[in-house]
């Protein structure tokens, strides 16, 4: 797993974190029942603090895509399969919005309202 940080972006640490290991899920490259590297040592590896990789790996807790349990660190759940059932038609929809000249948060904003019901 490799985790990649912009530190141009405007977004935060945590999220990049997330997003990262979310991507990883997508592309499944990580699967139901892998578990993540400990904190500790991806915030040694990043150079960021260990609350930053604790709250990115919280919020995928909170997306129910890993399961953190103290001393066993935090596993993959099952519930993270659709995303890597989904990743071909989001590298498609990316490509055509690409194509189209839609900008990422356009692409973006478009999917969560949709996904919202709107």
């Amino acid at each position: 797993m490799l985790i990649r940080l912009d530190p141009q972006s405007d977004a935060a640490i945590f999220d990049q974190i997330a997003a990262s290991i979310r991507a990883d899920l997508a592309a499944a490259r990580l699967r139901p029942g892998d578990r993540l590297p400990a904190a500790r040592d991806v915030a040694g590896a990043l150079g960021v603090n260990l609350h930053t990789v604790l709250r990115a790996y919280q919020e995928l807790r909170d997306e129910g895509l890993v399961e953190m349990r103290r001393g066993r660190g935090a596993t993959v759940t099952d519930a993270a399969t659709p995303l890597a059932e989904l990743h071909a038609d989001v590298v498609a929809l990316a490509a055509k919005a690409r194509r189209l000249g839609l900008s990422p948060d356009t692409l973006a904003s478009l999917v969560k309202e949709t996904a919202d019901g709107r």
